[in-house]
């Protein structure tokens, strides 16, 4: 069956139970700054997973372009891409486990055509704060015994071992799921729940490595035997600033499987690049890359960040520096590089290309890429034009360094050449060559030194940079505001707290000298009610003329004093806590009015919501 006849059929399926069909959003996430791509299904589902109200109703299907950035160095193995499809459906507070288990079985068997021999389930073991899923153990087991099939459950897979069992318990390491990672991980006001995968069992044994994998292969293994197809997330809990979590208004279900992976797993071929969605492009990259820079690895990740390049430039990315457009030129020149080097002078991008369009012809749901196929052509030949003829000049000398690389000689490679530390580690390995990376590192922490502005100087450190947005260190009248409105921050922060209550917690800041932006955790818009109360708040503590006094503590002491702290920061042993009376209590790096009646009066200008759960206030001073 192939990639296109799967996606089709997922989404009639859940069409025809009651979802209503809806497109992949965009790679680029809208009003949402946390994060660079859409990385899961689910992202752009966060506020109804929080209980708004989704126009199409509780049932929800779709197949999401995604691209994650941190698997950029797994790929090259038989499972991992960059860029990927993700096949999910949803319940907001509608169906639940057994609807849910019911119906993927049902897809995975009956539509998809996978052997349910081959097919292994992990549930979630349980923690301290959340029950073990004994639950969907028993609706697994109904379901394995109706294609009869006995399915044992068992406990410490990854010490033990299969021992023909079916279930297995993990730990919330493995079978918990949010966008952050595991509970501990999690930013407060973030929703998140035990899940349940699955896993298909491609019987190639010979390829665990005891000493690199562990002692036992298991489904949760990295040896790539066990490849995981799909994910049911039973997301009915939202982490408290305290660390715990309170069940979510209702309970919801999010599945996400990858396409690829269930079309690999449906045409029992253990690597994806095998399977058809790869076919045509590796045809075309074997065809026109005759020496790649590292056999079949090579391959791959060449058709994976084209695939993956040519999706982000049809949503109007291009290369560059910075954020996105830095992630992009990266796979372009990563691809680059494993074509061209000591490969001939041609890199045969645009033949690659076309076997990129054809392979998604057929595929009405991602017109754009063929409605920007001139566009794509240009941008994806212009770059790699201006980096094949950088990487030749910058091979030169890589030839010429000894076995052992300098720091300071990889530094002037990616600062002269384009060559980032990571191409330069491909070429080492190639060539049996060691990197000081150390001494690389102390190398650019220099160069980053001497290039940054003179404002953390000015402000004392540890974030400052983050809340001074473009200010400048040298202009003092400019500082003079900036200070004012700093110090506002801190009466908007524990205002906020006051009126909305204390899950609210700071997501980000930014001041320039003439506003502050500020950003906190808060699941619905505020009404103009409490704007209002907020605003007369401050205003109030401004009035009252509270001093503001430091005090440096152990960063353990601080919080155990009740301050606050931006929990995604990573603060030095030592902090700075700052008070404003008895009204607001803060780790800080400065700068702050002496008085409070030195702010001046606040002016709340607008509240909105840039991503799921997080909301941002504009205000000035007068």
């Amino acid at each position: 069956m192939t990639h296109t006849e799967i996606r089709d059929k997922f989404l009639k399926f859940f069409e025809e139970r009651g979802h209503k069909i809806v497109p992949s959003f965009s790679l680029v996430p809208e009003n949402d700054p946390s994060v660079l791509f859409t990385t899961a299904g689910m992202q752009p589902m966060i506020p109804y997973l929080l209980g708004e109200i989704h126009p199409e109703g509780k049932r929800i299907a779709n197949s999401q372009k995604c691209f994650r950035a941190q698997d950029i160095e797994e790929v090259g193995d038989n499972r991992h891409t960059t860029f990927f499809e993700m096949l999910g459906n949803w319940s907001f507070g509608d169906y639940w486990k057994k609807e849910q288990l019911n119906w993927i079985f049902d897809f995975l068997v009956n539509e998809a055509k996978i052997n349910p021999q081959n097919l292994y389930i992990t549930v979630f073991a349980g923690n301290n704060q959340i029950p073990r899923d004994t639950e969907s153990v028993q609706i697994w087991k109904e379901l394995f015994k109706k294609v009869d099939i006995e399915a044992v459950d068992l406990e410490n897979a990854e010490q033990e071992g299969m021992r023909n069992g079916r279930i297995f318990y993990y730990s919330d390491k493995k079978n918990w799921w949010s966008l952050s990672g595991t509970p501990e991980e999690m930013a407060v006001g973030q929703p998140g729940g035990p899940d349940s995968e699955m896993f298909y069992d491609f019987g190639n044994t010979e390829q665990h490595d005891f000493e690199k994998y562990g002692p036992a292969c298991h489904v949760n293994c990295d040896c790539g035997r066990y490849l995981e197809i799909g994910n049911n997330v039973f997301m009915e809990y939202q982490k408290q600033a305290n660390g715990s979590f309170k069940p979510l208004p209702q309970k919801n279900i999010d599945f996400g499987g990858g396409l690829e992976r269930i079309t690999a797993a449906s045409q029992n071929q253990s690597d994806i690049f095998s399977t058809d969605f790869f076919e045509t492009i590796m045809e075309a990259v074997k065809k026109h890359v005759t020496k790649p820079l590292d056999g079949e690895r090579s391959l791959r990740i060449i058709s994976d960040h084209l695939r993956a390049s040519v999706f982000l430039i049809s949503e109007k990315l291009r290369p560059s520096n910075k954020d996105r457009g830095y992630i992009l030129r990266r796979l372009i020149r990563r691809a680059t590089m494993h074509a061209t080097l000591r490969g001939g002078d041609k890199y045969p991008f645009m033949e690659i290309f076309d076997s990129i369009i054809d392979t998604y012809k057929d595929t009405a749901y991602y017109s754009e890429i063929n409605a920007n196929r001139e566009e794509i052509e240009k941008v994806l030949h212009e770059e790699a034009q201006r980096f094949s003829s950088r990487i030749r000049e910058g091979e030169e000398h890589y030839l010429k360094f000894g076995k052992k690389i300098s720091g300071e000689e990889a530094f002037l490679l990616e600062q002269s050449y384009g060559f980032p530390i990571e191409l330069l580690k491909e070429l080492a390995k190639r060539d049996g060559k060691e990197i000081d990376e150390t001494r690389f590192r102390k190398e650019k922490e220099q160069h980053q030194e001497i290039s940054r502005a003179g404002a953390e100087k000015k402000f004392g450190g540890h974030g400052l940079l983050m809340d001074t947005g473009e200010l400048k260190a040298g202009n003092e009248e400019e500082l003079k505001k900036a200070t004012r409105l700093h110090t506002a921050t801190h009466l908007l922060h524990a205002s906020l707290r006051k009126v909305l209550g204390p899950d609210v917690h700071q997501a980000g800041s930014d001041i320039t000298s003439e506003r502050l932006r500020f950003d906190f955790t808060f699941p619905r818009k505020m009404t103009p009610e409490e704007i209002k109360r907020v605003e007369d708040m401050v205003n109030e503590a401004v009035q009252k003329d509270y001093s503001v006094t430091k005090e440096e503590l152990s960063y353990e002491d601080a919080i155990k004093s009740g301050a606050l702290a931006f929990f995604k920061l990573k603060y030095p042993p030592k902090v700075n806590v700052y008070s404003v009376g008895d009204f607001s209590k803060e780790l800080c790096g400065g700068p702050h009015v002496s008085r409070t009646r030195e702010i001046g009066k606040i002016k709340i200008t607008k509240e909105e919501a840039i991503s799921a759960g997080v909301r941002r206030i504009r205000a000035t001073v007068e």
